[in-house]
């Protein structure tokens, strides 16, 4: 599956500093510095195409985004994976319900994103696998697992021991009623009977009539949500690559189940940490399908929004808060972007070079974006406020800090 087209990404002439990150199964900061010529490597779990953009799903990805180009900043590349669930039961419901084709649905959402995180200037994922492509992986990550004595079959569904992984758990550190609770909120089945473990999770669903089903050594079906990430992840990432990232509905089960199938299959931890995004809410709720209180990237842009004043509505806020979107933070950001460009228009201002550093150093820090616009924000005051003034600080103040807000920020102004 193709990706989304590169925005260009300005050369910077200062380096970052290392990027350190909250780790969800330390429940702590960590450092993220790959070894000397070694990418870091990053998977971030991708939409199912039937809804796409919608601002928490933008939320996610600029998140992530940050940490992109965080790495970059501080000289490192990035090897960046991201997958599409583009056969999956939300999919399938959608487009029966509406009478349309599901590859239709899947290709047209898919595609809807692109463009939204074009717009977005979201830097593309170097591999961007679907999940029907991803297919043969998964078949030969379930033999393996299989050959371990991880999988059971109830009826025609292969399911995975989460007993089978003796680091099961770890990732999340929920306590058993919890992830009980949370498996069956979030498209699980807890209580079928048959099962060995009520947390044991489906990883080749066995065909259903009027589904889509390929064949396997399991007999005809399609994968399960959480094998498909793991065999994508682990074909281009390998073991222990450095970060798997999400939103926080994600921790459990899905990064815990993910984690647990490559763990037994490899031996080897999954990844080195797991970054989550908070939710983002709308009318009191977290933004869903289900309760129809979505947002959609494209519906601002087909208004004529400025997605770069969406993009600074999301930056706002640290990546892993919850928060509720309100029209009133895009005006804001409007209007704060035609500050910065006033400001920037000058050429001259107040000094740059502190501001580059404290832009930097914020992004490092946890990806503390909001620390970051406040330090643009405060040079656009100074600039703005000694406008006229014979006697600039910095002649070449614009210069310096248009590659900063494009390469570290991801504005383009």
């Amino acid at each position: 599956m193709r990706s989304w087209q590169a925005p260009d990404l300005p050369a910077l002439t200062v380096t970052g500093p290392s990027v350190v990150l909250h780790d969800t199964a330390r429940g702590d900061r960590t450092t993220l510095a790959p070894a000397a010529g070694e990418s870091a490597g990053l998977y971030v779990c991708g939409i199912t195409p039937y809804d796409a953009t919608h601002l928490g799903h933008a939320n996610t990805y600029i998140a992530f985004d940050l940490l992109n180009r965080a790495w970059r900043s501080a000289g490192h590349p990035v090897r960046y994976v991201q997958n599409v669930t583009d056969v999956d039961d939300p999919l399938l419901e959608r487009a029966e319900r509406v009478g349309v084709d599901w590859v239709e649905l899947a290709e047209r959402e898919t595609q809807l994103f692109r463009t939204d995180m074009e717009a977005l200037r979201v830097l593309p994922p170097d591999e961007y696998v679907g999940a029907v492509e991803s297919i043969p992986l998964v078949i030969e990550l379930l033999q393996r697992l299989d050959a371990a004595g991880a999988l059971y079959t109830v009826e025609s569904d292969v399911y995975f021991s989460v007993s089978a992984d003796p680091a099961f758990g770890r990732e999340s550190n929920y306590d058993r009623n919890t992830m009980l609770r949370l498996f069956g909120e979030r498209g699980g089945d807890p209580d079928r009977p048959g099962k060995k473990d009520p947390l044991d999770c489906v990883v080749w669903r066995g065909e259903r009539e009027g589904e889509p089903s390929w064949p396997s050594p399991f007999g005809p079906g399609r994968p399960g949500w959480h094998i498909e990430c793991a065999a994508i992840a682990l074909t281009h990432l390998g073991t222990t690559f450095d970060v798997q990232a999400g939103g926080s509905d994600l921790i459990f089960p899905h990064h815990e189940m993910c984690a647990g199938h490559v763990q037994v299959d490899t031996g080897e931890p999954f990844a080195r940490a797991y970054a989550h995004a908070g939710m983002v809410g709308y009318d009191g709720q977290k933004m869903s399908k289900s309760l129809g209180n979505l947002v959609f990237v494209s519906a601002l842009r087909n208004s004529d929004i400025d997605p770069m004043a969406i993009r600074l509505s999301l930056l706002r806020h640290h990546y892993r808060s919850d928060w509720e979107w309100t029209d009133d933070q895009l005006w804001a950001a409007l209007d704060t972007l035609a500050d910065w460009r006033r400001a920037l228009a000058l050429g001259a201002g107040a000094p740059a070079a502190p501001v580059v550093t404290e832009v930097l150093a914020a992004l490092a820090d946890d990806l503390d974006a909001p620390r970051a616009t406040a330090a643009i924000d405060a040079w656009v005051a100074a600039t703005l406020g000694t406008q006229g003034l014979a006697d600039t600080s910095d002649p070449h103040a614009a210069a310096t800090l248009l590659p900063v807000l494009d390469a570290a920020l991801g504005i383009k102004v």
